[in-house]
């Protein structure tokens, strides 16, 4: 059975656009091959941002645009994301190359811009049952490996210096994704309104400021199809400056999730060992030795749980937020934005063990 979430589909009714103004604008910004050669589709994916393929004839690539409607403030950045992957393309952090930002909302209705279509896999369950148990460790490996390489960017010499603001990363994250969360609420969330009072009296110190990715998962990656290697990290929208370990953080709430929330969190340790997949205390100390950094306490990881849940609770809801206005991107996001209940719920248990 293949993925819902995975492949392309026909433009969705309601994030269709002028074609033939696209087209026109891709053959002097992009390729001129679409004058002979036009074809678009939309992906499945991509609850934030419509994301599709455009197809050229001799080459393909991806056009990702901010939806339509009225949108929350300073969400789906698309601007961002073309500048951070044209900052990395520089560095040892595997990204698409972009080709072309268009800012004039009248080519097709909103900011867009285009980045060349990366051939590869795309892996959205955790487990990983398509592959096997040497290949899942590999994977892992890389996953981690890429994200200590994001970490390491000296972002002032990369140009990015103006990225982000500096310090009181994790209570200005706090701050803002209450706000999100009030602009799209649509039921009171007893886990959610605890988190807000709990999270800001309980920051640990902050580690550094360091580019952070913002959603860095299994599903944002696309692996070489030949290899357990990332050859692309995708979907920048929420990238910034910030806390690294907050990010990293982030990315292990694969461990935090069960079913039916993708993740790993139903697997005990004799379990991930036959899989092949490490422990999340092991992840956590390879993380830790690449970039040389000492043993992180069980309060602050606890922390950082408690907090990304609330952060994903609050990302659910705005999906849920657009699924009821009518412009969400994705067929799913009526049951994406049905998992801030139980985000929340699984961030405020979190926090009965940071005592």
């Amino acid at each position: 059975m293949s993925e819902p979430f995975s492949g392309t589909t026909d433009v969705q009714q309601s994030q269709r656009f002028d074609e033939a103004r696209l087209r026109q604008w891709f053959a002097s910004h992009v390729d001129e091959d679409v004058r002979r050669h036009f074809g678009i589709q939309q992906f499945k994916g991509g609850q934030s941002n419509p994301t599709f393929l455009i197809d050229a004839g001799r080459r393909r690539y991806v056009l990702r645009r901010k939806p339509s409607g009225d949108l929350l403030p300073s969400a789906h950045a698309v601007e961002r994301e073309f500048r951070i992957m044209k900052v990395l393309a520089q560095t040892d952090v595997p990204v698409p190359r972009v080709h072309a930002l268009c800012e004039n909302d009248e080519v097709i209705g909103s900011a867009f811009y285009v980045m060349d279509f990366m051939d590869g896999r795309i892996l959205w369950d955790p487990k990983l049952p398509k592959v096997s148990r040497e290949e899942r460790s590999s994977i892992c490996d890389d996953m981690n490996r890429v994200l200590a390489a994001l970490h390491e960017v000296d972002f002032e010499a990369a140009g990015l210096a103006d990225f982000g603001r500096t310090g009181n990363y994790i209570e200005r994250q706090i701050a803002r994704w209450t706000r999100q969360y009030r602009a799209s609420e649509t039921e009171r969330i007893g886990a959610f309104e605890n988190l807000i009072a709990w999270l800001p009296q309980n920051v640990p110190a902050e580690s550094a400021t360091r580019i952070v990715h913002g959603d860095f998962r299994l599903d944002n990656l696309v692996f070489a199809r030949d290899a357990p290697r990332v050859v692309a990290v995708l979907d920048w929208e929420l990238s910034t400056l910030g806390d690294p370990m907050a990010d990293f953080a982030y990315h292990c709430m694969a461990w935090q999730l069960s079913s039916p929330l993708r993740g790993l969190g139903d697997l005990s340790s004799i379990e991930l060992v036959k899989l092949g997949l490490p422990s999340v205390e092991s992840y956590l100390a390879r993380y830790c030795q690449r970039r040389r950094l000492p043993a992180v306490t069980t309060s602050a990881w606890r922390f950082y749980g408690a907090f990304n849940l609330f952060r994903a609770a609050a990302i659910a809801q705005g999906i849920m937020g657009r699924a009821i206005a009518g412009n969400a991107s994705s067929a799913h996001a009526l049951e994406a934005g049905q998992q801030a209940r139980a985000l929340a719920e699984l961030g405020w248990r979190n926090t009965l063990d940071c005592a």
